[in-house]
């Protein structure tokens, strides 16, 4: 069976993981500093605060942005759930902004004219947290400017796109955002086994984050709001939780990071292999705009189908075949969780047109070109059967 990702690991990675394992510090030791400096460096933000996974990451950012009970917090449908619930472990209420069905990301004329009916009813969103899907950055230059003129803050989801660009500057510069969000989860770019990280461009809110990370405890002097009791003294001066990442993951993290731009190097090369053998055929591949360049986590395509028996029987047959096709994603709301909260099928139509038409295929940098033309011949044939 041929995944449809799958990490990298060399001999480098499982030295530098050995070598922790063999130190005095498995976990709040060196490691953890070095990778967040690390990412700082390849991105170009002034901070990082990392963590045991995006998830957690998504959190504190929010609880950082000061998000609570009464707020609103709007995120695209096209995502995992953890770019939702982050919200709702605030206290706040989530919704959803429509898609562009060529990119999978958040329609930029979907959001403003919901802004434009949202300030009518008052009822903006304190946080906006934009889905870099796929691993293509959103148009952040034009959420950075609504951002300015409605006031809300901004989160990106960058859990797919570390190692991509948006207008020339690294995903994660938080050059139009408040925060930015990567993962490391193994399917993803690059692996720290589990791990996430939030970076800001200000100090405030890293500060904020770091505490949140450890229980909401900090040892330094300067913060404590009692007298000391001595050298072991610490305060707990927030709520906040375990979310911190050892040194096994950072250690993994950072010599993963090295090989960033090459990985995604290798996965461009595989898409426009992919895209070329898919021209005039009718399976129309994710649009990658001009100022973007994508880190392709996903390689995702939309098949002509007709009906959503046919996309279902479509991935059965792919898998039949020994290829893991996939689909991302069901649009969140559309989960029995959030049918809870009210929401129901029709919301986000364009999400819910692309979600019954969408196939991920086998993505990741040791897939060869045979295997990516058995795949492309592979479902060619199956969606021309379903034709028929």
């Amino acid at each position: 069976m041929i995944p449809y990702g799958k990490q990298s690991i060399d001999q480098l990675d499982i030295d530098a993981v050995i070598d922790v394992l063999q130190s005095d510090w498995l976990t709040q030791g060196p490691k953890v500093p070095e990778f967040e400096q690390k990412l700082c460096s390849y991105t170009g933000a002034d901070r990082a605060v990392a963590v045991n996974s995006a998830t957690s990451a998504l959190h504190i950012a929010c609880l950082a942005l000061g998000v609570g009970n009464g707020d609103i917090v709007w995120t695209s449908p096209n995502s995992f759930v953890a770019s939702s619930n982050c919200a709702l472990y605030c206290g706040a209420s989530v919704d959803f902004v429509d898609i562009d069905i060529d990119t999978g990301n958040m329609s930029i004329e979907a959001l403003t004219s919901k802004l434009v009916h949202a300030e009518r009813q008052n009822q903006l969103p304190r946080v906006l947290i934009p889905v870099h899907f796929a691993g293509q950055s959103c148009d952040m230059q034009a959420i950075n400017e609504l951002a300015q003129q409605y006031g809300f803050k901004v989160i990106e989801d960058a859990s797919h796109a570390i190692g991509g660009s948006f207008d020339g500057k690294k995903i994660g510069s938080c050059e139009y955002s408040d925060i930015c969000v990567f993962s490391f989860h193994p399917v993803k770019i690059m692996t720290s086994a589990e791990g996430g990280a939030a970076l800001t461009n200000n100090p405030q809110l890293a500060d904020t984050m770091v505490k949140l990370r450890s229980h909401g405890i900090t040892n330094k002097p300067e913060e404590f709001s009692e007298p000391s009791h001595g050298a072991w003294y610490y305060q707990q001066n927030v709520l906040g939780f375990n979310y911190r990442m050892t040194d096994l993951h950072a250690a993994l993290g950072c010599q993963q990071l090295t090989k960033v731009d090459r990985f995604v190097q290798q996965r461009n090369k595989i898409a426009a292999r992919y895209d070329s053998l898919f021209k005039n055929s009718g399976i129309q591949p994710l649009l990658v705009t001009n100022t973007s360049r994508s880190a392709y986590h996903l390689y995702v395509v939309k098949a002509p189908l007709h009906s959503p028996e046919e996309h279902k029987k479509l991935i059965q047959n792919l898998r039949k075949a020994g290829i893991f096709a996939h689909v991302h994603y069901i649009p969140i709301y559309l989960q029995p969780f959030y049918k809870q909260l009210g929401f129901s099928a029709g919301y986000c139509p364009s999400a819910e047109l692309y979600y019954h038409q969408a196939v991920t295929l086998p993505l990741f940098p040791a897939l060869s070109e045979e295997q990516v033309q058995h795949i492309v011949d592979t479902l060619k044939s199956l969606v021309a059967k379903l034709s028929v």
